[in-house]
Formats: structure tokens, sequence, C-alpha cells
């Protein structure tokens, strides 16, 4: 009696240990504070821009860039696997026909009569069913545990979708600032060449020397070999822009992209309220992707322990058999079965044991990747802040800098006119101008590419507030 007491309380400790699920939640973090007065609504946040250009390519890449079709792609493969983790849940039902014929050549141990027909025909068709029934829930927890696979799918698909906008505008506004570039580099070629013509009558009258002369070349070649650059860089980004959209590659080979912005226009840019939102976690989905993923995997432990326990199995046959084929459907030869099996493992625990195993180190590895996620959207977003909040700051600066070294040129050209100075303070006020001009293009694409970082940083490009009622 005590053997079979100690059995069965044995059995309910098992089975205990065996209903006890894997918590499913994300590990609780030390997370900052929030410090944003009001949540920006940021889905479609290129909007802000007011740029027809930069919003028909990001629709263009929303639709046709291979990235986000290969997410996509792989949110239809998780639909499939969810479906065929759900099929265990339903009865299996097959329509079944066969016929089989056999010789005999003895009657027990004795050589078959006279007359005897050794040939024995048989004929069956019928519906046979099987369900196992799901006591520990190993296929429910597979299938739920396939639907956050799912899920996460669905939340990197959002996660490409922000990347592929904010690269597509991060690679527009560098293309501005490189027709800026070209621009400002074409104009001051163009008063290189008008000094270097004049230094050159200047010369021929013996009004000046050979020095002045080779130092205004040698300053015309430098602003020529920029300008090369500078092109090579507008090149660059159009290939960028045509490939990251999904173009041919014919297209990408020779692309044609339209923008209309000028450099008035770079430089003004919009505002987003600064500050940490409190929905930070909800907003991102990569980290609502690595929730899912520790979720399914916790599922998938308990999956791999409920195959411990015994399995019931329900089988049932209906139909037809018959030795005749003329009486296969007749009320003689109707067949039926029903039929039910316990299967219990015995020898093969060592798998099962290595499955859990496998299972709770993919779950480890989740809530490792899942820290790793907040902890890069904290860095992302406070580095966009600062970058927001400074980069302002470097754009006023360079503005002024440039209009002081421009007033600054003035002068130094008037100095050396009246021969109070020799050339060499023109040719330093003209870099200093010319460098002074393309920083402050670059910052004010640096402006523009913070706010970018700042609006992809706050999980801006998918509607999350949808997302979350529809689940």
């Amino acid at each position: 009696m005590s053997r079979r007491l100690c059995a069965c309380v044995a059995a309910v400790a098992i089975a205990l240990v065996g209903c006890q699920a894997t918590p499913t939640a994300p590990p609780a973090l030390d997370l900052p504070p929030a410090t944003a007065e009001t949540s920006p609504d940021l889905e479609r946040w290129w909007l802000l821009f007011d740029d027809p250009g930069l919003t028909a390519l990001i629709d263009e890449a929303l639709a046709h860039n291979l990235d986000l079709q290969a997410a996509i792609a792989r949110v239809d493969l998780a639909r499939a696997n969810l479906l065929l983790a759900q099929s265990p849940l339903y009865p299996s039902a097959n329509l079944a026909a066969d016929v089989n014929r056999t010789r005999q050549t003895l009657v027990g141990s004795q050589p078959l009569p006279a007359g005897f027909n050794p040939l024995n025909d048989n004929a069956r068709v019928g519906v046979r069913a099987a369900y196992e029934v799901d006591v520990w829930g190993r296929y429910r927890q597979g299938a739920e545990a396939a639907r956050n696979e799912l899920l996460a799918s669905e939340y990197a698909r959002a996660s490409v979708r922000t990347a592929v906008a904010a690269e597509t505008a991060r690679i527009y506004f560098g293309l501005l600032a490189g027709d800026a570039e070209v621009d400002l580099l074409r104009a001051t070629l163009r008063s290189r060449d008008e000094t270097v013509e004049l230094q050159t009558k200047l010369y021929r009258a013996g009004l000046i020397g050979d020095y002045d002369l080779q130092r205004a070349e040698a300053e015309r070649a430098s602003v020529a070999a920029n300008l090369a650059l500078a092109e090579r860089t507008v090149g660059s980004y159009e290939t960028a822009l045509a490939a990251i959209v999904g173009r041919s590659p014919r297209e990408v080979f020779a692309p044609q992209i339209e923008r209309h912005v000028k450099e008035a226009r770079l430089l003004g840019v919009p505002e987003v309220p600064p500050g940490l939102p409190a929905d930070l976690l909800e907003r991102r989905p990569d980290i609502r992707a690595a929730e899912a993923r520790i979720a399914a995997a916790s599922l998938r432990i308990d999956a791999a322990r409920a195959q411990y326990f015994p399995s019931l199995a329900l089988t049932a046959s209906y139909g037809s058999e018959s030795a005749a084929l003329a009486d296969l459907f007749t009320g003689p030869a109707l067949a039926w079965g029903i039929a039910g099996a316990v299967l219990q493992p015995l020898i093969g625990l060592k798998a099962i044991e290595a499955s859990v195993q496998a299972e709770t180190a993919r779950r480890e590895a989740a809530l490792v990747a899942y820290v790793q996620t907040v902890q890069t959207a904290f860095r992302e977003a406070r580095d966009a802040l600062v970058a927001n909040r400074t980069m302002h700051d470097a754009l006023v600066a360079q503005g002024e800098r440039a209009g002081r070294l421009e007033a600054s040129l003035k002068l130094a050209d008037l100095r050396y006119r009246a021969g109070y100075s020799g050339y060499i303070e023109v040719l330093d006020a003209q870099r200093q101008l010319l460098q002074a001009q393309t920083l402050q293009i670059l910052a004010a694409r640096d402006v523009r590419f913070a706010l970018v970082d700042l609006a992809r940083a706050m999980g801006g490009g998918w509607d999350y507030r949808a997302d979350a009622a529809a689940r």
C-alpha cells in the first residue's frame, strides 16, 4: 500500500512539475524616467519636412524595397508555420481505399486440398479519422509559440519599415547637401577662373609677380579637385537612392532622382518636441519583437516538457470491406472500428531532456537579446536627442561664421586693390569662406540627419497605437 501511495505521490509531483508554466513576460529593467511633455506623432514623420520629393521616394521605398519584401515573405512563412502548428489540435480524416490479393499455400500445416482456390481478394474503402487528445497542452503551447513567432516577424517587418524610411531620408538629405556643395563649388570655380584671368592680365602687364599668378592658379585647381569629389559623392547618393527604393538594375545603373529643394530650404528644418516619451518600449517594433520571441521561447519549453507525459490517441474508421468488388457497397460489407491508445515514453527520456535544455537555452538567449535591444533603444534615443539639440546650435554658429568671413573677404579684396596687402591675404579669405560655406551646408545636412535619427529612435514609421488596438 505504501508503495502505491509513493507511486501516486510521485506521479502527482511529476504532473505538477509538468504543469508549471514558464514565465512569458520580459524581465523588468531599470529604465530612465520620461522627460517629454508631449508624445509626438511620428507615424509618417517625413511629412514634417514638407518635401514632395522626399515623400514620393519614401512611399516608393515602402512599396518596392527588397529588404522589406523579404521581411514580408518571412511574415508569410511564420503565418504558414502557425497553421502547421495548429493542425494537431484538430482531428485528421482521410478517405482510404485499398485492394489486395494474397496466395495461400497451406491450411494450417497441411497442403491445400484439391480444388481449393489459393488466391484471396480483399477490397476496402472508407473514412479513417485520428485525434490525439492534448491533455498536457503540448500542441496548444506549440501553437501559441508559433503565434508569438508570427508576432515577432510582423514586428520585425515594422522594424525594417522604419529603417527603410529613415535610410531613404538620410540618403536623400545627403544628396541635397551634395547638390548644394556642387553648386557652391561650381560658382566658386567660376569666380576662381575670373581671378586667374585677371591675374594673368596683371602678370602680363608687369603689375604682379609670378608668385601671385601661381597661387591663383593653384587655388583654382584646388576648387576643381573638390568639385570632382563632390560630383562623385552626388553620383553615389543617386545610386544608393535608386537601390533602396527598389528600382531595376538598369535604373540603378542610370539613376534618375528628382529633387527640387534648394539650399535656402535645406537650411530650414522642422522642430520635434524634445524629451524621452514614456511609451518608448511600445513605440519601438524591435523591442516588441524581442518580447514576442521571449514568449515564444518560454512556450517552447513547456511544449518540450510535455513530452515526458503520456499521450492519448483516438482512432476511428467507417466503411466497407469485401472480398468481391460487387459486394463492397452492400449492407453486409459495412465495417467500422474505434480505438484508443495511451503511449507513455519509457526509453528516450534523455532526448526529451535535451530538447527541454535546448529550448531553455534559446529562452536565455532571447532574454539577453531583449536586454540588448532595450539598451540599444535608449542609447539611440539619447544620442538622437543630444544630436537634435546640438546640431541646431552648430548650424547657427556656422551661418554666423560664413557671414563674417564673407564680409572679411570683401575687406581683404579692398585692401589688396588699394595696395595695402598682398594677394595672399585675399586667397586666405577666399579659402576660409569656402570652407565655412561648405561646413554650413554640412551642418544643415546633419541637423536633418539628427531629426531623422530621432524619429527612428522614437519608433517612428509605423502606427504602434493601431497595432496595440488590433491585438
